[in-house]
């Protein structure tokens, strides 16, 4: 009877656990939700897994991996797909799909943007930078700025920005083989910098050369100081993310040095993520601060460059893709349809956020 008694009580202590376990586990979520509600405003939802945001007076242009631009109206958060078409068609795989995209600085005018997007060519996967010009409710490709980056499943960069010097830059990944970084001889494992017509400029570090940086894993994003200096992000083999400052003609170290790692004519980063990973992608920079987004933390980023420390200044929508900053107002990306996340109900979002207390 004693042992009937004692474990009917161990049933009922243990259902007990059980049920506060799972209210607590409810209750975790609910406060999630919660805390986000308050810290973002959610500005449209559905998308398919965004990589990259640029925006113009009120409009957004989302690329979608897929291979297609999605339009939002930033007041009303309505959505108008528009399709793109091209001369190669844009493979979707693994990592790979439409990636970087950016309006023209001469976009009200010309109509035209700037997309980096995977292909495939004589059973090879590779990437390319075209021009695309809006055409109704659909992009055209109307020209090519270059063509054969090594591409893969994997490690295809994809980030485009138009740097202070008005040139074109452009982030390539080792596409999976990490001795392409170290060989100058291939586009892969680096930082690349074109003029807007494709051709070399003449001081690139390298002659003859679109390589501005190299040694370089899956660098993901882009961004200069308001001293003109240039940083990004970039994804390490096993944690060991970076954020590094890119100067001409210099070798990060891949796949010889990472971390705190160094090597004599190799460059370490400033920022590193040690044992933790961040995965670290799209980034923007505001009063000496880097905001970046992180894949697998799940969180964006604060690194402030004066004094070298490094604070979490969003979390609690899963996967961050890109950010963008305009005024006392930072954009952002969920990427949890992504296949590496776990997709939540409207995912995924696009989100706005106050870089000050309101």
């Amino acid at each position: 009877m004693r042992r009937f008694l004692f474990i009917l009580v161990s049933i009922l202590f243990l259902s007990g656990c059980f049920n506060d376990d799972k209210k607590t586990s409810e209750n975790s979520e609910k406060d999630a939700v919660e805390v986000l509600a308050r810290q973002a405003k959610v500005i449209t939802t559905d998308l398919d897994i965004p990589w990259n945001i640029t925006k113009q007076n009120n409009t957004f242009y989302l690329s979608q991996r897929p291979g297609y631009i999605v339009k939002v109206d930033a007041d009303s958060g309505t959505k108008t797909v528009q399709d793109i078409e091209v001369t190669k068609k844009i493979l979707h795989s693994g990592e790979g799909g439409l990636l970087g995209f950016i309006l023209a600085p001469d976009f009200d005018t010309s109509q035209e943007a700037f997309a980096y997007h995977t292909y495939r060519d004589n059973g090879g996967v590779f990437n390319r930078i075209i021009v695309l010009k809006l055409d109704g409710n659909r992009w055209r490709e109307n020209g090519i700025i270059i063509e054969g980056i090594p591409g893969g499943r994997i490690h295809n960069g994809g980030r485009i920005q138009i740097g202070q010097d008005g040139k074109l830059y452009a982030t390539a990944g080792d596409a999976g083989n990490p001795e392409n970084a170290q060989n100058l001889n291939t586009l892969a494992g680096k930082i690349l910098r074109m003029n807007l017509d494709g051709t070399i400029p003449p001081d690139n570090p390298f002659d003859n050369s679109y390589v501005y940086s190299y040694g370089h894993r899956n660098p993901q994003g882009l961004a200069w100081d308001q001293n003109g200096n240039l940083y990004s992000s970039e994804h390490g083999q096993s944690a060991h993310d970076e954020i590094n400052l890119i100067e001409p003609g210099k070798n990060y170290g891949w796949p010889v040095i990472e971390g705190d790692e160094q090597e004599t004519g190799m460059v370490s980063p400033i920022f590193h993520s040690g044992d933790d990973t961040w995965a670290p992608s799209g980034m923007a920079i505001k009063d000496n601060k880097i905001y970046a987004s992180n894949l697998r933390g799940e969180q964006i980023l604060v690194f402030n460059l004066a004094e070298k420390t490094v604070d979490t200044f969003f979390q609690g929508a899963g996967r961050m893709r890109d950010v963008l900053i305009e005024g006392n107002q930072l954009y952002t990306i969920t990427n949890n349809r992504d296949g590496r996340g776990t997709p939540r109900e409207g995912d995924d979002k696009l989100l706005k956020l106050p870089l000050v207390e309101q």
